[in-house]
């Protein structure tokens, strides 16, 4: 009885070190740019590198990093878009997936099926197809050449219609025989019982628009409309090569969406899963 407890001890204790050295090793990128951020220059240069700023409020970089470029335009511009993509993505997402769970209609699971096989296509694969578009409606240089292209997803659809099937069907013909419409019973009951799929889904797509990178390279060519991640690359081609400004410009790049996830993480892992149970 004891070797038994004492082999279930050891392979747990196993688990947590291999749990913890991925987690030391999937942190590790983000502390070091964080204190390559709070260094000044002569510790920055120092070798054998130091594992520690000598001190942690020193601002100086980040004030300098402030002076080359605009973030705080930079800033404004990416939470506009990312508000935007995040408000009329959850909105056809919420309409889509109650279409392929509820509604009849011919060919909806033909229908689904195809949407669901673009998924296998990259978006790169997309881009110029896109950029024509977009060019002929004019709207280069401008902020909603970042939304429209993004404002649904039939993946989001897909987590969201798992959710919507596993609600029983009593539960929508009870609301039908009362009287309640499908718009009426998508808003009053349906929405507010898939709050954890559409807290994910939003939390997703706000990391997915902050982030975004080669399609606003692609299309953005002003500072006015720039983004945090093309302003950072920007930055990067401007400042030369002054490292520790650019750890402090991607710091403040990075930050809100990890405050974001570090607040938000459970309601991911839990919307995913739920989704997932039935499709």
């Amino acid at each position: 009885m004891r070797k038994k407890h004492f082999r279930f001890s050891f392979k747990k204790l196993l688990v947590y070190f291999f749990l913890i050295l991925g987690a030391v090793i999937m942190m590790f990128p983000f502390y070091w740019m964080l204190i390559s951020a709070l260094k000044t220059p002569a510790e920055f240069n120092t070798y054998p590198p130091l594992w520690a700023p000598g001190n942690w409020f020193n601002m100086d970089n980040f004030k300098q990093a402030f002076a080359m470029a605009p973030f705080i335009q930079y800033f404004m511009n990416s939470v506009i878009v990312t508000l935007c993509c995040v408000v009329i993505t959850g909105f056809t997402t919420i309409l889509g997936a109650f279409a392929f769970s509820r509604l009849k209609f011919p060919g909806r699971d033909l229908i689904f099926s195809l949407l669901l096989s673009l998924m296998m296509v990259p978006f790169e694969m997309l881009v110029i197809t896109n950029y024509e578009t977009v060019t002929k409606m004019g709207l280069i240089n401008t902020l909603p050449v970042l939304i429209i292209p993004f404002i649904s997803s039939i993946f989001y659809t897909y987590i969201l219609r798992n959710f919507f099937l596993s609600i029983p069907d009593s539960l929508y013909y009870s609301a039908r025989i009362d009287g309640a419409s499908n718009w009426k019973y998508l808003w009053r009951v349906m929405v507010p019982i898939a709050k954890p799929s559409l807290v994910t889904i939003m939390l997703l797509n706000a990391i997915s628009c902050w982030n975004s990178f080669l399609w606003t390279l692609m299309t953005i060519n002003s500072d006015r409309f720039r983004t945090l991640p093309i302003g950072l690359y920007a930055f990067m081609t401007e400042g030369g090569s002054d490292f520790k400004l650019q750890m402090a410009a991607s710091t403040f790049t990075v930050l809100p969406m990890i405050v974001l996830f570090l607040f938000a993480r459970k309601y991911i892992v839990n919307g995913v899963a739920r989704g997932g149970l039935k499709g």
